[in-house]
């Protein structure tokens, strides 16, 4: 296999088979970064493709300072931003429900686990992402700017032009929302006790 910073170097001389490879050992998680911050399917992939187009034109002017992943998620994060503030006043029903395929990535630090924990792992991976899709947007970014890409409180609050208290204020908020969505989602499951059930 290809190293990827020889893909790189390939795809900055404008080899875009090159390029094209790259988009595709990050294109999951690229979408699925898009996706928690968008809360949307079709936004998602619009987003991903959107980073993708503003990567590919500015690959001259990448440095290397970073990961080539790196540099892909901050232009990624950068983009949703920007749809985000473009939406702000035109607010939206989010559709919470997982469409096909687009929950599928497992990313676990175990490298041999058993199909059981396989299948687990994967149940609870998706209950989370219902969960936090099912957050309202002022909620669900900052939580996945902070939690999930590890921005600093102010980064956030200059991004979505809100003070730093709020930031916090909100983090907390989305939080606990988080936390309650998921008790919903797991009692969802829970199967119903002999004695609960009702005589039809």
């Amino acid at each position: 296999m290809v190293s990827e910073k020889e893909l790189l170097r390939l795809a900055q001389e404008g080899q875009v088979a090159a390029f094209e490879e790259l988009i595709a050992r990050h294109q999951l998680k690229v979408y699925h970064l898009a996706l928690r911050l968008t809360g949307d399917a079709e936004d998602a992939a619009d987003m991903a493709q959107e980073a993708f187009l503003k990567a590919f034109l500015s690959l001259p002017t990448f440095r290397g300072d970073a990961s080539f992943g790196t540099w892909l998620h901050r232009i990624t994060t950068n983009v949703c931003l920007d749809e985000y503030r473009r939406r702000q006043r035109r607010p939206k029903v989010v559709d919470v429900r997982p469409h096909e395929g687009e929950l599928d990535e497992v990313d676990w630090p175990d490298p041999q686990p058993g199909p059981e924990t396989l299948v687990l792992r994967k149940e609870h991976r998706q209950e989370l992402e219902r969960a936090l899709l099912s957050l309202p947007d002022e909620f669900r970014v900052p939580l996945v700017l902070r939690d999930v890409e590890g921005m600093s409180y102010g980064f956030i609050a200059q991004t979505l032009q809100i003070p730093e208290g709020t930031v916090k204020s909100r983090l907390h908020r989305a939080r606990l929302a988080l936390r309650r969505a998921l008790q919903a989602e797991l009692s969802s499951r829970m199967p119903v006790q002999e004695g609960e059930r009702q005589v039809e």
